[in-house]
């Protein structure tokens, strides 16, 4: 099996608030990490002009990738302005192929933002087409498949109405939770943005917080929530779940 991974998300620190601990123990197992984002989060200061914030959050989002031996990608499209459209998807095509990932992971649905809804969509796509021979120019390899394909959760465990998201898959991240954080704190740009705009004082507890939630229903200190996207041609069968194994309470694996 081709072993690579790519988190496609919107923006820099997405990945690593929602993903991080799934990627390193991918990394540990010898799997290529890939991250990748729509923008360079040029939107994501109160103080900084465009260029330069654009500048160091790219910059923090390579030093993380770095952390689990990855690769940092950008399609360079605008925050707040991430949409589902020819441009766009060709970026993901082109970028898919390159690096042929046959697990993906990328954005819920319905999720607090429009940037993270149109971000997911464009990742749909790719996973879908992407192997077709005519979608791109770049070289197709052999293993240009269909990959698993997993939804992250969204903030808060909820979708955009407040609903709760119930996840299919769990991935324990107790024993990788630190790692993760020094992940997240490689975004250190953010913290003062969030503080201003979001009234944020507590980016690293913030997404410890949501772990211990979902680590709760599978009586761990900490794990990741997954929705595993099973639409026709996608592959059915639980990936996450066969490497890692998920704990129900009492510590039974299923």
């Amino acid at each position: 099996m081709n072993k690579v991974a790519l988190a496609f998300m919107a923006h820099p620190d997405d990945a690593e608030i929602l993903c991080a601990g799934t990627l390193i123990q991918l990394a540990g197992r010898g799997w290529q990490v890939h991250i990748a984002t729509c923008t360079p989060g040029d939107c994501g200061s109160m103080t900084q002009n465009a260029f330069d914030i654009s500048s160091l959050r790219t910059k923090e989002a390579a030093k993380s990738a770095s952390l689990v031996d990855g690769t940092y990608h950008c399609l360079n499209e605008r925050d707040g302005l991430v949409v589902y459209d020819r441009t766009t998807i060709q970026k993901a095509y082109d970028l898919f192929r390159c690096i042929t990932p046959n697990l993906v992971f990328s954005h819920a649905p319905k999720d607090y933002m429009m940037d993270h809804e149109q971000c997911s969509l464009v990742a749909r796509a790719a996973t879908f087409l992407y192997g077709a021979p005519n979608v791109s120019q770049m070289p197709r390899s052999p293993d240009s498949v269909v990959p698993h394909f997993y939804y992250c959760d969204p903030m808060d465990g909820r979708d955009a109405l407040g609903n709760p998201v119930t996840p299919t898959t769990l991935v324990d991240v107790s024993s990788v939770i630190d790692r993760k954080a020094e992940m997240l704190a490689c975004h250190a740009s953010q913290r003062e943005w969030l503080r201003a705009h979001h009234g944020m004082d507590e980016y690293l507890e913030a997404m410890k917080r949501h772990g211990r939630h979902r680590g709760q229903l599978i009586g761990a200190d900490y794990a990741e929530g997954f929705v595993q996207h099973r639409g026709h041609a996608y592959p059915h069968s639980d990936l996450l779940q066969e490497l890692f194994g998920t704990r129900k309470q009492g510590g039974a694996v299923i």
